[in-house]
């Protein structure tokens, strides 16, 4: 190429739009441990302590209209960088999904999930996506789906979530509201398989 184009050679890629790229002889690591410590000092949380999960077990949250309202435009902000941060942590997809709903009107219990989630972020920084090379001619797609049924006590809908691996290294990945409001535990995952087939 450079013969033909104007070029230049920067050697092996580190580092692009704020992922980290580690190429070894075992493959090629992803993280973005620069940008989610800046997301905590933004936050204020640069030396707050870490927590062992994203969300509390068994967390439900609502609109919660009784609560007081807190400031929308940190909460948005603190939203979409997670969003951002979602490219190589597909472990905060669940939290940053739910969170994402209350982004017109964010009270107290919102604020509250998404502290615990960054201080689960402080604990996790290092954490992102490993695809290792393969010993084998053939890599085998392998994927997993679940949903929660009637997870939301707003509206009723459950959850879909899905996970695909080309040999151990996850490829894609989602966690999102069913579009219809599913009648039984088991019509909601066909719901979520349909969807992890599609």
């Amino acid at each position: 190429m450079a013969s033909k184009f104007d070029m230049s050679d920067l050697g092996k890629l580190t580092y692009y739009l704020g992922m980290e790229v580690c190429q070894h002889e075992y493959g090629i690591t992803l993280n973005q441990r620069r940008y989610a410590m800046k997301i905590l000092e933004d936050a204020g949380l640069s030396k707050c302590n870490p927590v062992q999960t994203p969300m509390e077990l068994g967390l439900n949250l609502s609109k919660a209209e009784e609560e007081t309202e807190i400031d929308a435009t940190n909460y948005k902000r603190n939203i979409g960088c997670l969003r951002y941060l979602l490219h190589t942590r597909p472990d905060l997809s669940f939290t940053v999904g739910v969170l994402i709903r209350y982004m017109h009107s964010p009270r107290e219990s919102h604020g509250v999930a998404l502290k615990q989630c960054l201080r689960y972020l402080q604990g996790s920084a290092n954490l992102g996506l490993s695809f290792e090379r393969s010993t084998s001619k053939i890599s085998r797609l392998m994927g997993y789906s679940d949903s929660s049924y009637n997870m939301d006590p707003d509206d009723g809908r459950s959850t879909t979530r899905h996970i695909f691996y080309l040999g151990k290294s996850p490829i894609t990945w989602c966690s999102q509201k069913q579009d219809t409001v599913a009648l039984a535990s088991c019509e909601a995952e066909f719901m979520a398989g349909t969807e992890a087939v599609r």
